[in-house]
């Protein structure tokens, strides 16, 4: 049995780095809606509530109850979850005289707190509400303070079986330099969690559980190039061998030569594996379609129609494996209510309903870099874990505008420069994605004697952790010029190169 934490989260845009935290202390977490009742189960040792954009004040504030969880396991609550502590147990929460936003230091007063365990006396922390807690409950002690707020950090061992204790501050920040510290203290110390979710421990439990779940029966899964339906393939394949059928589809809007180069990657994996070549198909029905929705609905519907007619020859399967990774599944629950937009293409929307067929999606719990690293434990090459992501629907996102078979040849010929420079210059893995942008602008250009009248190109390169914010990637000049003059000279049909220096956000990654 895997020991975990439940984080409830409150609509905070912070507590997906509570959950990373918790996991890089070799601790496996949960994230679950505040409003979504506690399936209680032995595994569960503890539970943070995060934070929170509501007021405790707001009429609409999300409350829980807090007093039946510490009955059966220790409660930490950060910034709002410290303040509804306060709150339903007596106390008071007021807007705060100023803002209290950013650095503040940090003095706990009590050296044998457990929280505070190998914490610095004075240390920095993030602070970041508007709210704070003016009177604590009579049952709770001050534990921690800052020059502006009395009560950082409180306790109590009184009101309820287990520990609940609250911070004012985000301890799950980098700014907070212990925080990663007091989080531990609190799994370790206070929940007597033993640290023992390890890439190894993932592994072996997920198998396990695969052959538990699929038996002697078949899977069949559509494979994209990419490091999570990679992994996720060679966990099945673990489990269940041969009885796993994969499909790889060449839309047309791969990067070049990809389509013959991750194909033969796969065999020597020992995967099942068969290529179908969609090109002229996905072409056809794209010939004059320029609105970026209507791109990505194309390729998302001939997608499931190619990948339904290939598993329809094979016989007897019951289950889709799919490559869906934690921050798709925590976008789906947010407290916030579903996703605005979920693009069509992903993950095969809607297949299981339509085929009739059960799940397997082992990597539903796990974040991008915990991907990397479990696809590292099984021995998966380089060539899967080091790529940047790709797009779902591909090129067609990177054409604006209307797209053509010439229109991806000349952008994947200017792309594979891009790239390969990157990767010649030792900067590839400094850098978290980057790709080639064909814009629909023609320029007027000279090359020898000879006027041009030729299309634009857009470098983009961007640094991040997960894709959530993203800066540019501050390239040298030097570098970039070379990459430009190799375009042009090399790619006919281009005569101008421009790099994009807008961050994430307020742009994004992708163009379209």
């Amino acid at each position: 049995m895997t020991e975990k934490i439940l984080i409830l989260d409150f609509g905070s845009q912070y507590t997906q780095l509570i959950a990373r935290c918790i996991r890089e202390l070799n601790v496996y977490c949960e994230i679950q809606p505040c409003t979504k009742p506690i399936q209680w189960e032995d595994s569960i040792k503890g539970i943070i509530l995060s934070g929170s954009p509501f007021s405790v004040n707001d009429p609409q504030a999300p409350v829980v109850d807090i007093k039946a969880m510490g009955d059966r396991v220790p409660v930490l609550g950060v910034c709002y979850g410290a303040q509804l502590m306060a709150k339903v147990f007596g106390g008071d929460v007021a807007k705060s005289a100023h803002r209290e936003y950013g650095r503040a230091s940090l003095e706990h007063n009590d050296k044998e707190e457990p929280l505070f365990y190998d914490i610095s006396l004075t240390s920095q922390v993030w602070m970041s509400h508007a709210d704070t807690i003016t009177r604590l409950p009579e049952a709770f002690l001050p534990i921690a303070h800052t020059e502006n707020i009395p009560v950082a950090a409180f306790k109590s061992h009184t009101l309820s079986k287990h520990p609940l204790l609250g911070i004012q501050f985000h301890a799950e920040v980098t700014h907070s330099l212990e925080g990663k510290q007091i989080l531990r203290n609190f799994l370790v110390h206070i929940c007597g969690i033993h640290q023992e979710w390890t890439p190894a421990a993932f592994v072996q439990e997920t198998v396990s559980r695969i052959k538990a779940q699929v038996g002697d029966k078949k899977v069949v899964m559509a494979l994209s190039g990419g490091v999570d339906s990679t992994v996720a393939a060679e966990l099945i394949h673990k489990a269940i061998g041969g009885n796993l059928y994969c499909v790889f589809v060449d839309n047309g809007l791969l990067r070049k030569n990809e389509f013959e180069t991750v194909l033969d990657s796969y065999k020597h994996m020992g995967l099942n594996v068969k290529g179908v070549n969609a090109k002229d198909l996905f072409y056809g029905q794209l010939s004059g379609v320029k609105d970026p929705e209507e791109k990505r609905k194309i390729i998302g519907r001939l997608f499931i129609e190619v990948f339904q007619q290939e598993s329809a020859e094979l016989k007897d399967i019951a289950f889709l494996g799919q490559g869906t990774i934690y921050p798709d599944v925590i976008e789906s629950v947010s407290v916030n209510g579903p996703s605005a937009t979920i693009k069509s293409h992903h993950n095969v929307g809607g297949l299981p309903e339509k085929m009739k067929m059960g799940l397997v999606e082992p990597l539903r719990f796990l974040f991008k870099d915990e991907v990397r690293r479990v696809g590292k434990e099984i021995g998966i090459s380089d060539i899967f874990l080091a790529r940047h992501p790709f797009p779902g629907p591909g090129l067609a996102i990177r054409i604006l505008g209307d797209i053509t078979p010439e229109k991806v040849t000349m952008l994947q010929e200017a792309d594979a420069v891009w790239i390969d420079n990157l990767k010649e210059s030792g900067l590839y893995n400094q850098v978290w994605q980057a790709g080639t942008i064909l814009l629909p602008v023609q320029s007027v250009g000279v090359m020898g004697d000879e006027r041009t009248y030729e299309f634009t190109v857009a470098l983009r390169a961007v640094t991040s952790t997960d894709g959530m914010t993203a800066d540019w990637a501050h390239l040298p000049y030097e570098f970039l010029a070379k990459v430009s003059n190799d375009i042009i000279n090399k790619v006919k049909g281009i005569n101008r190169v421009v790099y994009d220096i807008s961050s994430k956000p307020p742009a994004t990654i992708e163009w379209e």
